[in-house]
This record gives structure tokens, C-alpha cells and sequence, in this order.
């Protein structure tokens, strides 16, 4: 997350918190990429699409990167291992954190269709 995540909680709780704010995350996206594609006459799975994958890089990109390299990065010494894992929040549950961050998106971004949907139907 673009954030200090050292207030987040640990374990399932943190990921939790993770996914609701990627929640609101996929929201606000879908919320604007609709508003701006709705001038450019793009159709709801551009739209969808384009606001899932802004919402995923900005809800998880860093901690999909420290996922990606913790698991295929070359470690050349045990210091720096230990660096990188002091700037990282939770490091034992990150891949539950990306997991709730890229489910909270796609509920986010769905909620956001719901409701233009809704609105569409109802004029």
C-alpha cells in the first residue's frame, strides 16, 4: 500500500483491513474511470477492467512486489534479508494481505457496477 501500514493490524485482521481498504480503493476508481469513460464512450468492461487493474497497483503494488521479491529475488547476504524484511509490515501473512487486497478490489469495483447499473436501469 502507498501508506504506513504500521498501524494495520496482524494476521487475518490485518489482511482484513487491507481488503476493505482496497474495497473503497476499487470503488473510487471504477466511480471515476466511469465518469471519465462515459465521456469517451468506452463500454462498462473497459471501464471495469481499466478500474480492477488501477485498484490491484494501487491497493497491492508494493506489497505484491515484496511478495514477488521475497519468493524470486536473489538475497545475496542475510543482512540485507533482514533489512528488507524490517520495512515490511507482517511479513508472515503477505500473502493473505495480497489476496484480501485483490478480492476487496474486485468487490469494490462490482459494487461500483452494481450501482451504475441501477442507476441506468432506473432513468
Amino acid at each position: 500500500m502507498f501508506f504506513d501500514q504500521s498501524w494495520m493490524g496482524y494476521g487475518i485482521v490485518g489482511a482484513l483491513e487491507a481488503g476493505a481498504i482496497a474495497l473503497v480503493i476499487g470503488l473510487v476508481a471504477f466511480v471515476l474511470l466511469h465518469l471519465f469513460g462515459r465521456s469517451q464512450g468506452w463500454g462498462l468492461g473497459v471501464e471495469v477492467g481499466w478500474a480492477c487493474l488501477g485498484g490491484v497497483i494501487l491497493a497491492g503494488g508494493s506489497d505484491m512486489w515484496n511478495l514477488v521479491y521475497f519468493n524470486y529475488g536473489r538475497v545475496q547476504s542475510l543482512q540485507l534479508l533482514k533489512v528488507r524484511l524490517a520495512e515490511v509490515h507482517d511479513p508472515d501473512n503477505l500473502g493473505a494481505r495480497v489476496f484480501f487486497e485483490f478480492v476487496g478490489v474486485a468487490v469494490g469495483v462490482f459494487i461500483g457496477w452494481l450501482l451504475v447499473s441501477r442507476r441506468r436501469s432506473s432513468l
